[in-house]
């Protein structure tokens, strides 16, 4: 460029046109301006100095100036044809756009240079071939010059050659910190390629007119700030599209999903592998009659006058006490109805095997009753449920779809029960969400016929089949049915007659719910086996006088009570100033919730208060069952062979790791857990690890309880999938061999087998929490709190 010469010497821009240009440049980096507002404004600041240096009138380079035939004629061959503004710019497409900025990005990878911090310095490593000079006639094209930075708006200056020399001694005779920048902005200090001999000399002004662009002129100070948005934009750029196939594997949180590496100082089981506890046999000398039904039948004809149920009201009156012979004839009534009086089209509703849902009160034990036993003498199966208290209680809508899964359409209930349920707009009986279809059935004496003298149930008949199906609601709130056979209630019956110690017309006084579990095993079930008394607690007179059952207790002469630790609680809560109560009848008490961690401390508390009131230590009987297998566990005095009771006092830092050791209690980090008696007579028990394959445990070592015996539950009606798991395990030693040659039931019980061959439960499997390697219970937590402070707690919580 030197050769060619220049008459003019290249003039400095004033320092106000210098601080002008900065701070246009600064609204163009904070996005305060647009391009095209930046490139007039820019043009309008540097207008008057080109024409004076090139010696051409201002006024002839007005804005919008119409160039000369000669500039014209330069100026065309340059030019770019206008596009038709219908057509689409191919410069605008998506793809375009994204392979041209993939195309920057991997550019700048290649040569290791960072991205650049504005729109600008990109103009200064283009090449000259880049700058086109675009057609000013065009709006579109100005719109293009913003989304392209590479162009410049074309003058007809940029057709004289005597613009180049002008602009080649601005540039290099510019401040040393413009040329310093400008090697900084490249680490590999690769100046910028000088333009070919064989550019033309508007290429090349344009050129210069970029650098002189990019380095906003001499010695003017640069803002480097961008804007958020473009740092993001790049940002996104930079990122791959889609991450590696291992990263869609890994969650936010590492941390979380590391594999936590055992403890080596972690208490481990070292006890030898236990082995299956045999319970004693089930007595056969002592005649018993082929099926429960046979022996309701020969207690409601010879000993009709024999009480059975006697029901209370809320004060504690009785209001009625049924006989052996009112509920034998009763569920004769009941019976015959059901199967001869029901039609549907000409034809019976129900046909033997078919499933009858009970929806009766907790305070209604007559009626249930007799409904229970009506429908195992019409052979059907009965299935009690809750009363439901709404259309869309959230309870009820599992039990109605066990309801359906059981293909029930008939429920049985009472006069005053089907009053108190929501009505349709009819006056029936709503139908409850997720409930299937029923028919209502009110079995009050005044709604049964009376059976011909010729007609009777085989009740004598050894039964196959399913006899009843008790529900269970698991933790996470569903609904399954238990189905219970014939031949297993009948097996339940006699181990707990043998086990109790049950005789004839003994008197039991029943807390619990006689709906299900053991209130409905032994206050309904085993109670008829043996034409034993059964006084029934409502639920709503405990809560208004929590002694009533004791009171019962003392006046009915009870030699067995039923009863949980929360009653236990409520009574050491009510029992001052009552001086004239006493236990000393009572030969067993039965804890049915004695599995629970914390039923100790209601057993021993009671025991120190009543024991002045005639209550003996020995009389004190937890127990351990599941809906599953039913009873599986129960102390037993010691006139019926039982060793006496004992306590362990185990390390929580060893529970947690599934392993037994053996502490003191004067820690507070501590256990005490009571026994819960020996295995039911006729059953087999072990205990198996939680996970996986069921290998049997150590002997100092944490796992699931296991019982093998013809007295548990047969399925989840419907559920073939998880009653193989639960029904049918097959424990294993550590060799793979197996332990038994019939199947073990799971209870949901977490214990070991202790001295004595004492069962000791430590938790259930619904309440299990497990952290990291370690295991808690849910059980744990009321246990601490109880141990804290017992009685506030009960109190406050009740």
């Amino acid at each position: 460029m030197a050769d060619r010469g220049c008459p003019l010497e290249a003039a400095p821009l004033p320092a106000e046109v210098r601080e002008s240009l900065a701070e246009l440049e600064l609204e163009l980096s904070e996005g305060d301006i647009t391009q095209k507002g930046y490139e007039k404004k820019r043009a309008k600041l540097l207008a008057r100095y080109i024409p004076l240096i090139q010696g051409i009138d201002p006024s002839l380079q007005a804005e919008n100036r119409i160039p000369g035939p000669s500039q014209t004629t330069a100026a065309a061959p340059k030019q770019q044809k206008s596009r038709p503004t219908t057509s689409r710019d191919e410069r605008f497409r998506s793809d375009v756009h994204t392979e041209a900025v993939q195309a920057a990005l991997a550019k700048y990878k290649e040569r290791k240079m960072p991205m650049p911090s504005k729109r600008r310095s990109v103009l200064v490593h283009s090449s000259v071939e880049t700058y086109t000079p675009p057609d000013t006639s065009s709006a579109s094209e100005d719109e293009g010059s913003l989304r392209r930075p590479g162009r410049l708006t074309s003058t007809p200056l940029q057709s004289h050659s005597s613009v180049e020399p002008w602009l080649d001694r601005v540039i290099q005779g510019s401040s040393t910190s413009s040329s310093a920048s400008s090697t900084s902005s490249h680490p590999g200090g690769r100046p910028t390629a000088a333009p070919s001999a064989a550019a033309t000399p508007g290429a090349a002004a344009a050129t210069a007119l970029a650098g002189l662009e990019a380095h906003t002129h001499i010695g003017v100070p640069v803002n480097s700030r961008v804007s958020s948005k473009i740092q993001q934009l790049l940002n996104t750029l930079k990122r791959p599209k889609r991450p590696p196939l291992k990263e869609f594997f890994v969650d936010d949180f590492e941390e979380l999903l590391e594999v936590q590496q055992p403890d080596p100082n972690q208490p481990k089981p070292e006890g030898s592998e236990t082995s299956v506890l045999r319970g004693e046999p089930l007595t056969a000398g002592v005649p018993r009659p082929p099926s429960l039904l046979a022996t309701l039948q020969r207690w409601g004809t010879a000993q009709p006058k024999s009480p059975c149920l006697t029901a209370l009201d809320t004060t504690g009156k009785a209001t009625y006490t049924l006989t052996y012979g009112k509920l034998w004839s009763r569920s004769l009534k009941l019976a015959y109805t059901l199967l001869n009086k029901l039609t549907s089209k000409n034809e019976p509703l129900l046909k033997p095997g078919d499933r009858v849902a009970l929806v009766f009160p907790n305070s209604d034990p007559v009626m249930f009753m007799v409904a229970f036993y009506g429908c195992l003498l019409a052979e059907l199966v009965p299935v009690p449920i809750e009363v439901p208290l709404t259309r869309k209680d959230a309870g009820s809508q599992q039990v109605g779809f066990l309801l359906g899964s059981c293909g029930v359409s008939l429920a049985l209930t009472t006069d005053a029960c089907q009053k108190g349920l929501p009505k349709a707009q009819t006056g029936e009986v709503a139908t409850f969400k997720g409930w299937p279809p029923l028919s209502w059935l009110v079995i009050d004496g005044k709604h049964l016929a009376r059976p011909p003298k010729d007609w009777h149930p085989l009740a004598q008949d050894t039964r196959t089949g399913t006899a009843y199906i008790e529900y269970k609601t698991s933790k996470e709130g569903s609904t399954v049915g238990v189905t219970v056979s014939h031949a297993s209630l009948l097996a339940q019956c006699r181990a707990l007659t043998q086990a109790c110690g049950y005789s004839e017309a003994e008197t039991l006084t029943n807390v619990l719910d006689f709906k299900r579990d053991a209130g409905l095993w032994h206050g309904v079930l085993t109670s008829v086996m043996n034409r034993m008394h059964v006084v029934s607690i409502p639920y709503a007179l405990m809560k208004a006088n929590p002694l009533s059952w004791i009171q019962k207790v003392c006046f009915y002469k009870a030699r067995a009570a039923l009863v949980k630790s929360r009653d236990m609680h409520w009574s050491l809560l009510a029992q001052r100033g009552q001086r004239d109560v006493s236990l000393s009848s009572l030969r067993m008490l039965i804890v049915a919730d004695g599995a629970n961690p914390w039923s100790i401390s209601s057993c021993d508390a009671f025991l120190n208060v009543f024991q002045s009131r005639g209550l003996r230590p020995e009389v004190i009987c937890p127990c351990a069952s599941s809906p599953e297998a039913l009873t599986v566990a129960i102390r037993r005095p010691p006139d019926l062979g039982g060793p006496p009771p004992r306590k362990a006092v185990l390390s929580m830092n060893g529970l947690s790791y599934g392993v037994i050791r053996v502490d003191t209690e004067e820690k507070l980090s501590v256990l005490t857990v009571q026994d819960v008696g020996q295995v039911m007579p006729g059953a087999n028990v072990c205990v198996v690890k939680l996970e996986g394959t069921p290998y049997l445990c150590k002997t100092d070592e944490v796992g699931e309880i296991c019982v093998n015996s013809s007295a548990t539950g047969t399925a989840y009606y419907g559920l073939l999938g998880i009653t193989k798991n639960v029904f049918e395990a097959v424990p294993v030693t550590a060799g793979g061999a197996p332990v038994f040659d019939r199947p073990f039931t799971r209870t949901g019980l977490l214990g070991f087998i202790g001295p004595d061959n004492l069962v000791f439960i430590v938790g259930k499997l619904d309440g299990l929490m497990v952290t990291g390697v370690r295991r808690h219970n849910a059980d744990d937590v009321v246990a601490t709190a109880l141990a804290v402070e017992p009685m506030k707690f009960v109190y406050r919580g009740r």
